[in-house]
């Protein structure tokens, strides 16, 4: 079922994977509310992530789930504090809304990302003079001080990009993307060669899918699937649409879009041929 996330995505999934252990387990709230001495409804409200979770109770918690591996245990004590904290974009919070400050929480927690775009480069991979092409369309009445803000929170985000650790990015891009007019022939040209270099990089997959494939008409619209280091956490679907954004966290709904990137995966070209697209439409930028 689709779910709508909040700022406090980090408790949701806390409260996600605390409600997978005990049933795994094969207890009841009412089990686990006895091992904390408290109240069923207390439970529920910490399943609920409508509550938070004192250290103490996590760990006796985590042994009756019979959680044994420390590593596992480790990471959902991490995840507990990190609940708690603020990130690096609460700091922009007055141009920052609530579900783009809830993706960018989901982002900064993945291990992987596998996003398929069918308008747009993706964030993660676009250039700062294309983000304010971007946002100018986008939002047309925008001050510069805004437009300035959101082009340095893009420039954050590609953070996970570097690094001892970067994330693993895979996208596969819809071959209009590459001749969508963003900005003047110059901000296009040079989006498109900084494309062309990320894909070079060991942490990034990118493939485009060419437009006489059929498979075009099964996209209505842009979709991330982020994952997780954890053992103990699920994916994450992410789409959107002019009106709003949708996250799927349960098994049955992720598994749609992840068999959907599987075969986008397989009819689009691959990194070669892709790279050759790329080089073209770079190519013909220089015409216009």
């Amino acid at each position: 079922m689709p779910i709508t996330y909040n700022p406090t995505i980090r408790q949701r999934r806390l409260a996600r994977t605390l409600r997978d252990l005990r049933l795994k387990a094969g207890l009841k709230h009412s089990d686990a509310a006895e091992v904390l001495g408290c109240a069923e409804s207390k439970m529920t409200r910490i399943e609920n992530a409508q509550s938070g979770i004192r250290l103490l109770d996590l760990r006796a918690l985590l042994d009756a789930y019979n959680v044994t591996n420390g590593t596992q245990r480790a990471e959902i004590e991490k995840l507990s504090r990190d609940a708690k904290c603020k990130g690096w974009w609460a700091q922009y919070g007055n141009v920052v809304d609530s579900a783009y400050a809830a993706y960018i929480a989901i982002e900064s927690d993945a291990s992987e990302i596998y996003d398929v775009e069918t308008s747009l480069i993706p964030g993660l991979l676009q250039t700062p003079a294309y983000t304010e092409a971007v946002i100018k369309v986008q939002v047309p009445d925008a001050s510069d001080e805004h437009i300035s803000t959101m082009v340095k929170v893009r420039e954050e985000r590609r953070k996970v990009l570097g690094g001892d650790n970067p994330i693993h990015l895979w996208v596969i891009l819809a071959e209009s993307i590459l001749r969508h007019a963003v900005g003047s022939a110059d901000v296009m040209r040079e989006q498109l060669e900084h494309l062309l270099a990320a894909s070079e990089e060991t942490s990034i997959e990118l493939q485009i899918l060419p437009s006489e494939s059929a498979l075009n008409a099964a996209l209505f619209g842009p979709f991330v699937i982020m994952s997780f280091s954890s053992s103990s956490e699920s994916d994450v679907a992410y789409t959107e649409s002019t009106t709003g954004t949708v996250y799927y966290e349960e098994q049955t709904d992720t598994e749609v879009y992840q068999t959907l990137f599987r075969r986008l995966n397989v009819a689009a070209c691959d990194v070669s041929k892709s790279r050759a697209l790329i080089r073209r439409a770079i190519a013909e930028t220089a015409d216009k």
